[in-house]
């Protein structure tokens, strides 16, 4: 073995590779109390939102709920992200319930189904991405001085320069921590006026923790992974 494990502790990384680390790529300071803290100071939350299937309503249905959302967006004050993610569907726990239900089951001929049935999903699980399914979130920005629209309408190519640039030290810490105790309160209220909102629209949403904030970051920057790894546990 060229390189024991206890020897690949020593090892230093050179200039280039702590420059542009995972650590230093990521515009994300730190993930408290279900809020993400950037390194410009700005915080984060994130709601989880079900999607709502038009094609199911007629059409004066449809019209119906078309204004109610546009009424909903003109009257926030505030920017918002919409995410739409597609990922594959992950019956890892599905599978686990079939399996539970299987060995209770005393009629042969319901086992013998029960068992082809597992087989079947089995198969398709193990097929990642034959399966597709949607997830919807809103991520809701928040800055102090009501500096949102001008940080958020930052081109992409300086928000990239600011992060390679952004170097840490105690103080910048310190004073992060002194913004998000000030601003988490009013980040809160937005949060709530958003869930109000879209629950008169009939969607369910539910603002994600910070286990789940993770999990889902770890997801977006690792889809190659096996889906059990992103399980955040706290």
């Amino acid at each position: 073995m060229l390189f024991p494990f206890w020897d690949q502790t020593k090892i230093q990384k050179t200039a280039p590779d702590s420059l542009f680390n995972t650590e230093n790529m990521l515009p994300i300071s730190e993930i408290r109390d279900g809020v993400v803290i950037l390194k410009d100071g700005g915080l984060r939350a994130l709601l989880k939102v079900e999607g709502l299937n038009l094609d199911l309503k007629n059409y004066d249905e449809q019209q119906v709920v078309l204004e109610q959302y546009k009424r909903f967006l003109n009257g926030l004050s505030f920017p918002i992200q919409i995410l739409i993610r597609n990922t594959y569907l992950d019956l890892t726990d599905y599978l686990t319930y079939i399996k539970g239900n299987l060995t209770s089951i005393d009629n042969p001929a319901l086992k013998s189904q029960g068992q082809n049935y597992l087989s079947y999903l089995e198969g398709i699980d193990a097929q990642q991405g034959l399966i597709f399914v949607k997830e919807f979130y809103i991520v809701i920005p928040f800055y102090a001085e009501e500096q949102d629209n001008k940080q958020v309408n930052k081109s992409r190519w300086e928000k990239f320069m600011n992060v390679l640039n952004g170097k840490d030290d105690i103080e910048q810490i310190v004073e992060r921590y002194r913004t998000f105790l000030k601003n988490q309160k009013q980040l809160q209220t937005r949060v709530n006026l958003l869930i109000e909102g879209l629950s008169g629209l009939r969607i369910q949403s539910d603002q994600l923790s910070t286990s789940e904030i993770v999990s889902l970051l770890f997801r977006m920057y690792n889809p190659l992974l096996d889906s059990a790894q992103a399980r955040f546990i706290e």
